[in-house]
């Protein structure tokens, strides 16, 4: 986890330093070792008030959050708690959208490719991110698109996952 520390209309202690970077580096548990989170916190004194303004980006992840006291301790404890509650909402859905997925159906079609091509078709370059199925579903699920393509961590070839009419999910598997 990256902590980048930005300070406005101040000097800062060496202990405000140590405080806050203590505080911001116990979010990271919520996430494991391998999460490679940045964390933006900017503090920044306006006559009375200690403004604190944390933006915490990851993979997939952007939570903000500002808080404001009479002193910077209490801004960074309170940003802290409530950067701490963001965390844990986020953390609670992404366990029940994994729970989902693992639930759901996936149809797998397995297709060969001839090698034959129609010149009246358009086509489109991207590289795709390797991912697994539970992933690309979740993916899926994020995006609202009716289908994703992907590559497949487990079997590195190029898929296609869609969504079905009756709410479940296709896998269109190519064999080249």
């Amino acid at each position: 986890m990256n902590i980048t520390f930005t300070f406005k209309n101040f000097e800062p202690s060496d202990h405000l330093k140590k405080y806050a970077r203590r505080r911001m580096e116990k979010l990271g548990r919520f996430f494991g070792k391998a999460a490679g989170l940045e964390l933006q916190v900017v503090m920044t004194l306006d006559k009375f008030r200690h403004i604190c303004d944390v933006s915490v980006v990851g993979e997939g992840l952007h939570l903000a959050a500002t808080e404001s006291s009479q002193e910077m301790y209490a801004s960074i404890d309170l940003i802290s708690d409530k950067l701490e509650s963001q965390i844990k909402k986020y953390v609670a859905r992404n366990k029940e959208q994994r729970r989902q997925t693992a639930q759901a159906d996936v149809d797998v079609f397995t297709l060969a490719f001839n090698g034959e091509e129609e010149q009246s078709i358009g086509t489109e370059s991207f590289s795709p991110k390797p991912m697994a199925l539970e992933e690309a579903v979740l993916q899926l699920n994020s995006i609202g698109n009716d289908f994703l393509v992907f590559l497949n961590a487990d079997s590195s070839r190029i898929n296609v996952i869609y969504r079905r009419k009756n709410g479940n999910y296709g896998l269109i598997d190519p064999v080249v």
